[in-house]
């Protein structure tokens, strides 16, 4: 992806108007392992994949919590992903101690990409190499943002990140329309599914995937694997009886092996 001299510099434009390291950027996230992200009215979910570099090494962490009532689940670079969850958590802290009040979700996301922005005007920074899914719940409602490494950022009802996430928002356009209604369990239930659609025929297991949620009357948490085990086995009984939910998760692993984002199966190093 070598541009000649104008990918040198963050600060350099192309003549056809690009900037081709925030470009490098967003591919980055794209080599991530895959994230979704799914709200209600009154809930947001969150999930991720866990690879691992090697079957010797552990998972790197993929979720993270920055207030009791918002998180965030990246993909691409979990280093920088790492600096900028506790960027948001100091901006929750700040904004409590302050206030009194919890940091509405669409201040923090604005913030959020204020910071990202910075890093594609400097000719001596980078952009930040990761992609973050900000699921959170303020006087408003639930809420679901992306916000990207140009510093852009988008409110969705549902969405997915990363290596393989086509397959997952194909699932996910197919039954976004429902979802202000879906309960709790409904909303795991789909994102284990979109989860799962990101695999590639790879069995879904408790171990591969972390799933998070907040809503009303309950504090962004990681669910325990053991939950997310029985969601995932009424899933497999499920998908045996009625075929609803089994002819809406099959397509897309068909389209993704006909040449989807993401093909190669292995994690990028800089994702690990």
């Amino acid at each position: 992806m070598f541009r000649n001299q104008y990918d040198t510099d963050v600060t350099t434009w192309s003549p056809a108007g690009r900037l081709f390291q925030v470009e490098y950027a967003m591919e980055a996230v794209k080599q991530g392992s895959a994230a979704v992200g799914l709200r209600s009215k009154t809930h947001a979910v969150l999930g991720a994949v866990n690879k691992a570099a090697s079957d010797l090494a552990s998972h790197q962490r993929k979720l993270f919590r920055a207030d009791q009532h918002v998180g965030v689940a990246i993909a691409g670079l979990t280093a920088d992903g790492r600096v900028l969850s506790r960027f948001l958590r100091n901006e929750c802290i700040n904004h409590s101690f302050v206030y009194e009040s919890p940091l509405p979700v669409s201040r923090l996301v604005v913030q959020l990409a204020d910071k990202a922005q910075v890093c594609t005007q400097r000719s001596w920074k980078r952009p930040f190499g990761v992609g973050l899914l900000v699921a959170g719940l303020d006087e408003t409602g639930a809420h679901l943002y992306y916000n990207c490494p140009s510093g852009n950022y988008f409110e969705y009802q549902a969405f997915a990140i990363g290596s393989r996430s086509q397959a997952a928002k194909t699932f996910l356009e197919r039954r976004f329309q429902e979802y202000d209604t879906y309960s709790r369990e409904d909303l795991i239930k789909d994102a284990l599914f979109a989860i799962k659609e990101t695999l590639q025929g790879e069995k879904l297991t408790a171990q591969l995937c972390t799933v998070a949620i907040v809503g009303e009357g309950e504090a962004f948490h990681i669910i325990d694997q053991q939950t997310i085990q029985e969601y995932i086995d009424a899933m497999e009984l499920s998908t045996g009886g009625p075929d609803e939910e089994a002819a809406a998760a099959a397509p897309p692993s068909a389209e993704t092996q006909e040449g989807g984002e993401g093909a190669s199966s292995e994690p990028a190093p800089m994702d690990i």
